[in-house]
């Protein structure tokens, strides 16, 4: 599509790894498996050149960089309501993720995946817009699709245990 091309590498690098990034969640939710994992990946790569270049200091390791995403991650997601929507959203994006990636397209498998997607999706929208007042974390930072369940899993299971942040730990 030579105008999709054309208007997509018009755009800065951080909003055209945003927009890739959201069109691979489009294409996965119409069964293009395929072309969602490479928009996706094409998408992030973006972000973090992004992410990157606004930090040239940087010069960590993968701890440190894995660190810096938690710490961002956790920034971003200070509202008590926006935690319980992620706390809850997110295992059912990544459920409906697994679902879509694995089950054949158009069956009734794939479309209850394609309802847990978009209802996750939307619990973490309106946590973001609503409660938080900012974008989703990897708008800027690529790592939140990885910090983002790990953070939320560990936030979780201190919810049930009632125990000490795990994050004030892993700092």
């Amino acid at each position: 599509m030579p105008i999709l091309d054309t208007v997509i590498n018009r755009l800065d690098r951080k909003t055209r790894g945003v927009a890739l990034t959201f069109g691979g969640m489009g294409a996965l939710m119409v069964g293009g498996k395929a072309t969602a994992i490479g928009l996706v990946a094409k998408g992030l790569r973006d972000i973090e050149a992004e992410w990157r270049a606004a930090h040239p200091d940087f010069v960590g390791g993968k701890r440190a960089r894995w660190q810096a995403a938690i710490e961002f991650y956790d920034a971003t997601h200070q509202h008590p309501t926006n935690r319980k929507l992620h706390i809850v959203g997110i295992p059912i994006i990544v459920g409906g993720t697994t679902g879509l990636l694995v089950w054949p397209r158009y069956t009734p498998p794939w479309f209850l995946s394609a309802g847990a997607f978009g209802v996750g999706w939307a619990l973490n929208f309106v946590g973001h817009g609503l409660y938080e007042k900012n974008a989703p974390a990897f708008a800027d930072d690529p790592l939140s699709f990885i910090a983002g369940p790990i953070w939320d899993l560990m936030h979780l299971k201190q919810a049930l245990r009632g125990g000490a942040d795990p994050m004030a730990a892993a700092a």
